[in-house]
């Protein structure tokens, strides 16, 4: 007989009960909630879903910012055993309705900046019943939504029962919270997750490698509707009774470097990209004086931009992978033990292997294969995607997609993701590797390199190159860089500058628009 367990109860009932009610939990602008306040909005959230008619393992879909009602909703839904969904705030209202329609949720809450985007949604998504708006949305938005949508809407406002709310009959494994996957292979994917998942990755990852401690003031440029945003903002600083600052506002140097003078965090997690705008921005040392350790994903992070970062500002960054499916980093980098241009080694909890294309295990170094992981925070599927679940979960492991290789010392560096390597001349090249050189050039700020085809109907690389702040970058000289440091097959063969990378809010490239800018180009010639 499993126990009951539940993933409100662990991250925010705990603490209560251990006498720590009284700590910051949420710092957002000028708010500050403790964990006592968090429970009360939990409950609240609970009373909410009572008269929204929402039963256990219903689902909830969440379009909401950075805010205090963002933890109080997720939270609150698993604590009632309901499954909250958080989407995307950069989607707009026929892309939230798909994904919205995808779920079944039944109902939908919004920050107020969104609520122009319900009859739309409503209109795609036609099994939602209710909406709750959270704010107060601009007068002409309000008339529609308030007025004349054929559905319930209410404003958060309108719940304010704060009383002792019962935790649902829960267990580990049962359904927890969906997230929906990124979409840059393709149109999202609903992850689903179950109630233990968050407290797997708080101990594998928060605890051992990070050493997250109650005093932390976490910061995280990912948002929360991703999974490493959840974890950077919810899981790991609620595990320990630390505070979480959230911040609406979208990452760009001007805001990261705000947010770290007026809130002073201790840890700060972002995107290998951000981290050189910040550097090409000239943001001062002195800003980053509060952190003890800094953290990126989403993209591998060059050698070069850490050799550079860590020199400037004289604070530990450590790089590392995860994905949806796992819920946050499996592979990461330590403190005292960096090995810039890596993924680092497997985190405590989790098994990595690399297979090839025949489906045979590498256990040589330096031979790339398909990075294959297993570990308890991985998700228990895919929703109604059959043929996608039967290639990404195999057993117990999960097919990542990348493609990796195994240094003699244990160290895992990517080299590109399964439909991203490029075959030149019948010899595989890392996309990672070119885009490496790239940005060692001192004008380069960032750079991605994609497979192309000639006319002949050959592959070549391509690439994309962000000039710093101020630069001016001549192909030629460019070109002459790449020259003394791969191999010929290895250069790319065209370059074009951009002034900006198409990217997800997690930083990943999309690389798929990428090539589809060539092949307009080509088209068009």
């Amino acid at each position: 007989m499993h126990e009951l367990y539940n993933a409100a109860n662990w991250l925010i009932d705990r603490h209560i009960e251990a006498g720590n009610g009284s700590r910051v939990a949420v710092e957002s602008g000028d708010e500050k909630y403790t964990y006592a306040d968090m429970q009360r909005e939990m409950f609240r959230v609970q009373h909410a879903l009572a008269v929204l008619q929402v039963r256990q393992e219903d689902r909830v879909a969440l379009v909401l910012n950075d805010e205090a009602a963002f933890p109080a909703w997720f939270l609150g839904s698993m604590r009632s055993g309901v499954v909250p969904i958080p989407l995307s705030t950069m989607l707009n209202g026929e892309e939230l309705g798909f994904v919205i329609d995808d779920s079944r949720a039944t109902v939908v809450v919004l920050s107020a900046a969104y609520a122009k985007s319900l009859p739309v949604i409503r209109s795609i998504a036609t099994d939602l019943k209710r909406a709750v708006i959270v704010g107060e949305p601009d007068e002409v938005t309000r008339k529609i939504i308030y007025g004349e949508m054929e559905m319930g809407v209410y404003s958060w406002s309108d719940f304010d029962d704060l009383e002792i709310a019962p935790t649902a009959k829960t267990k580990e494994d049962s359904p927890g919270f969906w997230l929906y996957s990124s979409g840059t292979t393709g149109s999202p994917k609903g992850v689903m997750h179950r109630q233990k998942a968050l407290e797997v990755t708080a101990v594998n990852y928060g605890a051992s490698v990070i050493d997250i401690r109650p005093e932390d003031r976490c910061l995280s440029a990912a948002k929360l509707f991703f999974a490493f945003g959840l974890g950077n903002s919810l899981t790991f600083p609620f595990s320990v009774g630390a505070t979480s600052i959230l911040n609406p506002a979208w990452a760009t140097p001007k805001s990261v470097a705000e947010a770290l003078e007026r809130y002073r965090p201790t840890i700060f997690y972002g995107s290998p990209g951000l981290l050189a705008s910040i550097m090409d921005n000239g943001v001062r040392p002195e800003v980053m004086s509060s952190l003890r350790l800094v953290v990126v994903s989403g993209e591998a992070l060059p050698a070069e931009i850490h050799r550079r970062f860590t020199e400037l500002y004289k604070v530990p960054l450590l790089d590392g992978v995860g994905s949806t499916e796992a819920l946050h980093m499996f592979m990461c980098n330590r403190v005292g033990e960096e090995h810039p241009g890596t993924s680092g080694r497997p985190v405590d909890g989790y098994d990595v292997k690399l297979i090839d294309g025949d489906g045979i295990e590498v256990t040589g170094p330096e031979s790339p294969g398909y990075l294959h992981i297993r570990g308890d925070s991985i998700a228990t599927g895919y929703w109604c995607r059959y043929e996608s679940a039967k290639k990404a979960f195999i057993g117990e492991w999960l097919r990542t997609g990348d493609v990796y290789t195994r240094t003699q010392d244990g160290y895992y560096r990517f080299l590109g993701r399964d439909n991203d390597m490029i075959k030149i001349g019948g010899i595989w090249v890392s996309p990672a590797e070119v885009e490496s050189v790239l940005t060692e050039h001192p004008d380069v700020l960032e750079a991605a390199v994609v497979g192309a085809r000639t006319i002949t109907g050959l592959e070549t690389a391509v690439a994309f190159v962000v000039p710093g702040s101020g630069k001016v970058l001549d192909a030629s000289a460019l070109e002459q860089h790449c020259r003394t440091r791969m191999a010929a097959f290895k250069r790319p063969r065209e370059i074009f500058f951009v002034e900006e990378l198409p990217k997800t809010a997690t930083g990943k490239v999309k690389r798929f628009q990428l090539r589809q800018q060539i092949a307009d180009r080509v088209t068009a010639d």
